[in-house]
């Protein structure tokens, strides 16, 4: 589950981690008012408003800006919310913009020029150990810098059973070229980024740029927060930031329904029983010549509400040319999933696409013999190449 900037700073902050201090506003007369208490709290004369959208990138789509008044507030807050941002992260559409944050200006003058790095803390699945990333190229995109200049990308591996050693977290800051005042205030920061990632069962956290000011205070500037789907049981506080807004419609109402269905850019609809033969039904429909629309894994209950569910969802991408039902009749017979498919398709009334249904197991003639006498605009196969011909036949 991503969050968004504010959130990720919030969650940052409560674990001890200096953060770039802001508001968010859903208006522009929001944004005003996040300004004025923001200047009174920290003094901050110039304000960035940011637009709050799951994405990166967001200055190069216009959605950051630097307002040096309350009227340029008004008008650059005015501008970004409501708009459709478009960055290297987003679709050509865009993302539609409901809220912006008003943050404090933190590159003042001072003693020292401020300087920008970059950090991330992330699993490295080939060793099992977390992994800090980082570079003293900040502000750029990180792919960009690992293509160009991967030199300047250190990596410290942590072994979970032990945490973060401090000479760890010093090597960070040595790495870096830090010295004095910002060495020991990069080593606090490091420490608590840390545990930050390790107490909110975080999958991803990126920071970019860490900003060390020109009074040598290390804070985090932005921040990037993935947090891991399957540990928010244990952080209902959390789980309650889930902004659906930002997500796919489609797949939220799929999920609200229990079906496992992930968006694709394809003509053939998929559904499928377990992950691992949807997967296979994917590369099935590649090499009949079609591209699949979707992953949808129904589980081990196909039964009428559940398949009539899945058609709904189905249906509602517009491209989708042909539906592929392919069930292996393990825990559930493949005689009920057919019934159910007969009941769900008898009660949507006509469905406009033709739908292929290749049953597999436990029933599988009886299946068969049900959706062939069931008068019905429905194909079926028993066998993967059948079913792959009559996907090939159907979009042909």
């Amino acid at each position: 589950m991503n969050l968004h900037e504010y959130q990720g700073k919030e969650l940052l902050s409560s674990f001890g981690v200096r953060i770039q201090r802001g508001i968010v506003a859903q208006s522009a007369s929001e944004a005003v008012e996040a300004a004025k208490k923001l200047t009174e709290e920290t003094g901050t004369g110039w304000h960035v408003i940011k637009a709050q959208v799951h994405a990166g990138g967001r200055g190069k789509g216009g959605g950051v800006k630097l307002a040096k008044n309350l009227q340029e507030v008004e008008e650059l807050s005015g501008q970004i919310i409501g708009m459709d941002l478009v960055t290297p992260q987003t679709s050509a559409e865009g993302k539609r913009v409901h809220q912006v944050l008003v943050a404090e200006d933190v590159y003042y003058p001072g003693d020292n020029e401020p300087e920008e790095y970059y950090m991330s803390v992330l699993l490295n699945r080939a060793t099992g150990k977390n992994m800090i990333m980082y570079s003293t190229e900040g502000g750029m995109d990180i792919e960009t810098v690992a293509e160009e200049t991967p030199h300047l990308i250190f990596t410290e591996e942590i072994d979970p059973a032990l945490g973060l050693l401090g000479f760890q977290a010093r090597r960070v800051a040595f790495n870096l070229g830090l010295s004095g005042t910002a060495f020991k205030e990069m080593t606090k920061f490091v420490s608590a980024l840390y545990t930050a990632y390790v107490k909110s069962d975080a999958s991803l956290f990126e920071i970019n740029p860490v900003l060390k000011t020109s009074d040598d205070k290390i804070m985090a500037v932005d921040s990037k927060v993935t947090l891991d789907g399957n540990a928010l049981f244990r952080h209902k506080d959390l789980a309650a930031l889930r902004d659906k807004r930002e997500e796919n419609p489609i797949e939220v109402e799929a999920g609200e329904l229990g079906l496992n269905y992930v968006d694709l850019d394809g003509n053939v609809g998929c559904m499928v029983n377990g992950a691992g033969l949807a997967m296979a039904t994917m590369d099935l429909i590649k090499q009949a010549g079609g591209e699949p629309a979707n992953f949808l894994d129904v589980g081990g209950t196909a039964d009428a509400a559940r398949v009539e569910a899945a058609f709904k969802i189905i249906l509602k991408d517009p491209a989708v040319k042909a539906i592929l039902i392919n069930i292996f009749g393990g825990i559930v017979r493949c005689d009920r999933v057919a019934q159910g498919v007969i009941d769900a398709y008898k009660n949507m009334g006509n469905i406009n696409v033709p739908i292929i249904v290749r049953l597999q197991g436990t029933n599988a003639d009886i299946a068969k013999e049900l959706i062939d006498n069931s008068g019905l605009d429905v194909l079926s196969a028993t066998e993967f190449q059948e079913a792959a011909d009559k996907v090939q036949a159907v979009l042909a």
